[in-house]
């Protein structure tokens, strides 16, 4: 499946401004919720709830499906989730008492624990314990926007839930537009460590310089303020990321506008988010099949809804779906 660098830039960031802008404010009545208009110019306006105590979208248990967990698990009665502390709203963020944990990857989370009998355990770790803990066995799997990858199939197993958009964020009134690896040769850009969109923009680098243009100026941030508070100042001209988060910075800051959009496998492949596992775990088919369960009945469409992420919606969890490609060096 081919996915065009835009084909979500206005679709998404208009649907995250329908559902979540100015939810980091909250509503000055009452600090928990927020209200926004759908569109600019536009009438009518959706209100979202950020308090701790918002209710989580919940499914029954199903039998047949909590019988494929793996004895280990089943008998302990809970599910270990590693989520990263790093990630922003509408992925992963703290509710208006800055402890609780909301955000569309744990909703899904705790839907899929729903749905196979298990307590869900929350762990907000950074980003690399997220492995370090799937391979020592602390956490059971991983629900952090986390792409399917060739070179991550080595050593962990995937059950998709998302498709993988990424997003090129400049300040408002930049006049950019990106389409294309010579379109960020020379530019200073700021990416996450170890992450795919690193991997995307090497490569475009790479690209860059064996067609004779300037390589990409990369930058790394410790958390999302930093990276915000340089392309404010000028000190970076791009920051490449989520589209989600991309898309939300971009409606409640109004500071900055998505100059392009991005498969997160690239050009030729449909990039997929998926809940992580340690590889041979035994833990992957449950999951996916949990998934494609509450892709069913209805309630996997609410919780996204819930975070305007119904774009990214996939008709099927998979398996160790095909993942970004290895970079070539």
């Amino acid at each position: 499946m081919t996915a065009p660098l835009t084909r979500r830039t206005t679709a998404t960031a208009l649907g995250l401004a329908a559902a979540l802008a100015l939810t980091a404010c909250g509503n000055p009545d009452d600090g928990a919720t927020a209200e926004v208009a759908a569109t600019p110019g536009a009438t009518a306006r959706t209100t979202i709830d950020t308090s701790p105590d918002r209710a989580r979208i919940t499914t029954d248990k199903v039998a047949s499906l909590a019988a494929e967990v793996p004895a280990p698990i089943r008998e302990r009665g809970t599910l270990e989730i590693a989520d990263s502390s790093g990630s922003a709203a509408p992925l992963t963020f703290y509710a208006t008492d800055d402890r609780t944990v909301i955000g569309v990857e744990p909703d899904l989370a705790y839907l899929v624990a729903d749905v196979l009998g298990l307590e869900a355990h929350l762990n907000p770790v950074s980003w690399e314990n997220i492995f370090v803990g799937l391979d020592s066995a602390k956490y059971d799997v991983g629900f952090s926007n986390i792409t399917v990858t060739e070179e991550r199939k080595e050593k962990y197993d995937f059950a998709s839930y998302r498709e993988d958009n990424l997003a090129f964020e400049a300040r408002k009134g930049s006049g950019w537009k990106v389409t294309g690896p010579k379109d960020v040769a020379g530019r200073t850009v700021a990416v996450s460590s170890g992450t795919n969109q690193e991997k995307l923009l090497v490569e475009w680098s790479r690209t860059n310089v064996k067609a004779g243009r300037k390589p990409v100026d990369i930058k790394y941030y410790q958390n999302p303020t930093d990276t915000y508070l340089a392309l404010r100042s000028g000190r970076i001209d791009l920051a490449l990321g989520p589209n989600p988060t991309a898309a939300y910075h971009v409606a409640t800051a109004g500071e900055s506008e998505v100059v392009g959009t991005y498969s997160g496998a690239g050009a030729t492949l449909q990039g997929l988010i998926a809940a992580t596992t340690k590889k041979d775990s035994g833990l992957a088919k449950p999951l996916a099949d949990a998934l494609n369960h509450v892709i069913e009945n209805g309630t996997y469409a609410k919780v996204l809804s819930r975070w305007g992420l119904s774009d990214e919606a996939v008709t099927e969890s998979e398996v160790n779906p095909p993942g970004l490609p290895r970079s070539n060096k």
